[in-house]
């Protein structure tokens, strides 16, 4: 394919990188523009769902993760008096080669793909390379970069917008996003303390509702992590302090020790989705196209669904396949996903668990006991939150 198709990505997080394997494997010249000094290494995801580990497996990286991570085949829904209503993923081992999620940091899918990138000719990682401004015609698109001790511009035929929550590809663009930010914060803090020592049936993944106080266990490796939302009142200094992550964790179990804490860190929650993921020769993808609070694991793996989705679009776009308007249907398919399904799964997570209505709470948990125990609910309900259903839903998009 001739050097003139390079397209362009802005950011080497799991949605850019995934997308640059995509495009490199097609034979498509591709140039990864990252604003840090080497890759990001985020701790906030760390949830791989199946289509997602299903979607990784053709570079190879599902079986990296699952090397370095851990399987969760179950989540659990609890209380603390005790009621639970509990999932299996291996009621959709027919829908999926993985039937469980993987718990492994995003950071570390980055550097598998990266590798891997490395080793196409035509395909580059460039770091220390913000993208500024973005201008483009009928032909081509030019990112200017502005990185420590220099400034140059760069051109190709297709731009990527995979550069996170303050996306400057999207401001460059004149896109917004529409939507709201939770008036609280959530509070993650890592421990190594093992809490299934002490729950009694505690799975790798577990929701814990209360109407003072929810919080949510993850067990990633060599620690589980805890997240606990926040109040309006609170100030950052307090909420960060050692006495009152202490608390919190106290609260989840009590004991005479104080708990020993790794990592910890605070955020603002979002549930905004872009006006449009395509604008000419620029199309946003990833945390740069829709935010939502991480009560499911949905964001980052929605985000490698939109490149898997974009890059197969693009590379038949390049090859004369498809016309350009193929590209108005990633849109048309992630967009809608963003806006009534991701959107609407992750928001009422959060309502469920926090909800301090007596009726609402017995109903929730009616709901969620029969669902649990009732085959075809259970897997309808593993289909959704999956995400295997959203998948299928966009697929039927025209």
């Amino acid at each position: 394919m001739h050097a003139t198709n390079r397209v362009l990505i802005a950011g080497a997080g799991p949605v850019g990188l995934t997308a640059a394997n995509c495009l490199a494997d097609a034979g498509v010249p591709v140039t990864v523009l990252e604003a840090e000094p080497e890759l990001p290494r985020n701790l906030r995801a760390s949830t791989f769902h199946p289509p997602t580990l299903d979607m990784l497996s053709r570079f190879g990286a599902s079986q990296r993760l699952m090397a370095m991570g851990l399987t969760a085949p179950r989540v659990q829904y609890r209380d603390r008096a005790g009621w639970m209503a509990e999932f299996d993923f291996r009621t959709i081992a027919d829908l999926t080669s993985h039937p469980f999620r993987v718990q492994c940091e995003q950071y570390r899918l980055n550097d598998v793909l990266a590798e891997r990138l490395g080793t196409f000719a035509h395909a580059r990682l460039e770091f220390s390379s913000p993208v500024i401004d973005v201008t483009q015609d009928g032909a081509a698109v030019s990112v200017r970069v502005e990185g420590p001790g220099h400034k140059r511009e760069l051109k190709g035929r297709w731009l990527i917008g995979a550069d996170g929550g303050r996306s400057q590809v999207r401001e460059a663009i004149g896109v917004t996003l529409q939507g709201f930010t939770w008036a609280e914060r959530f509070l993650v803090a890592s421990t190594p303390f093992e809490f299934s020592a002490v729950i009694p049936k505690l799975c790798e993944v577990s929701y814990f509702a209360d109407s003072e106080e929810w919080f949510f266990l993850l067990r990633a490796p060599g620690a589980w992590r805890a997240m606990f939302p926040t109040r309006n009142e609170e100030h950052d200094a307090d909420i960060q302090s050692q006495a009152s992550i202490e608390r919190r964790l106290q609260r989840v179990w009590p004991k005479p020790e104080p708990y020993v804490v790794t990592h910890h860190t605070l955020y603002s929650v979002h549930q905004r989705v872009a006006e449009r993921y395509r604008v000419g020769r620029v199309l946003l993808a990833g945390d740069a196209a829709h935010l939502n609070n991480p009560l499911g694991g949905m964001g980052m793996n929605g985000g490698i669904h939109d490149a898997f989705n974009l890059a197969e679009k693009l590379v038949r776009v390049l090859r004369g396949e498809a016309d350009e308007s193929e590209l108005d249907r990633y849109e048309r398919q992630r967009r809608a996903i963003a806006l009534e399904y991701v959107n609407t799964i992750s928001i009422a997570n959060k309502r469920n668990l926090e909800t301090r209505d007596p009726g609402e709470q017995r109903r929730w948990r009616e709901t969620m006991t029969r669902t649990a125990s009732e085959p075809m609910l259970a897997r309808d309900y593993l289909m959704r939150v999956s995400m295997i259903a959203s998948l299928r839903k966009a697929a039927a998009i025209e």
